[in-house]
């Protein structure tokens, strides 16, 4: 009995229910649902302001892949059902090397300017605000970053989003020594370059050395 009510109270071998329905599994979520921001908006209208909530929500899965979402709704859980919707319609997919990034970015959306960087290992993440959360999401466990410009969180998180966007892999970089290799020259047949030489021709003796030569003869 003990046991049954162990097994009960952790969730494993739950009886069925009394009418007969079977037991409730909670299913593990498969993204990392973070809210980072909700602010009210209103709009003016002739019988006066109608207010409503804007939220701000990033969405994960800890494994390359993270997107952000903005929406209105009349309630905070409306809009932040609206915005969690958006933002698993507008996933990325983020080019990681070694838990960090491949090469540093730069994102720019309205006033907002942020700069990331790869780091070491153990460094952590050097970011705050609504760039660490895209940053954990994302599942990015080194890295540093600067905020240039706007605090504004919108403008932020999308700067932040096409700074990710921008990354490419390390199989796709083209390094120096691809770039300035030479191509081998081919070794090209001696009939082709006797063919292509020109003839050359003999210098024509002065005219001087000729009447000099000639005037010898007469004596």
């Amino acid at each position: 009995m003990a046991e049954q009510a162990t097994n009960q109270r952790s969730g494993g071998n739950r009886p069925p229910r009394r009418d007969g329905r079977p037991p409730m599994v909670q299913e593990e979520k498969q993204f990392d649902e973070r809210i980072v921001h909700i602010d009210r908006v209103a709009r003016v209208v002739k019988g006066g302001r109608r207010f409503r909530f804007r939220a701000l929500v990033v969405v994960g899965d800890r494994k390359h892949k993270v997107g952000i979402g903005i929406a209105k709704g009349a309630d905070v859980t409306a809009a932040v059902t609206k915005a969690t919707e958006v933002a698993k319609k507008h996933l990325i997919v983020v080019k990681l090397y070694k838990g960090t990034l491949p090469h540093e970015a730069e994102g720019k959306v309205g006033g907002a300017r942020i700069l990331i960087k790869p780091a070491s290992a153990g460094t952590g993440l050097i970011a705050g605000g609504v760039v660490r959360t895209i940053l954990e999401v994302a599942g990015v466990s080194n890295v540093l970053s600067k905020s240039l410009g706007s605090t504004n969180k919108a403008n932020t998180a999308y700067a932040t989003i096409a700074a990710l966007e921008s990354l490419e892999s390390s199989k796709d970089w083209v390094t120096t020594k691809v770039a300035g290799a030479k191509k081998p020259v081919k070794a090209v047949p001696e009939t082709t370059v006797k063919a292509a030489a020109p003839a050359v021709k003999k210098p024509k003796a002065p005219a001087k050395a000729k009447t000099a030569a000639v005037a010898k003869g007469t004596k």
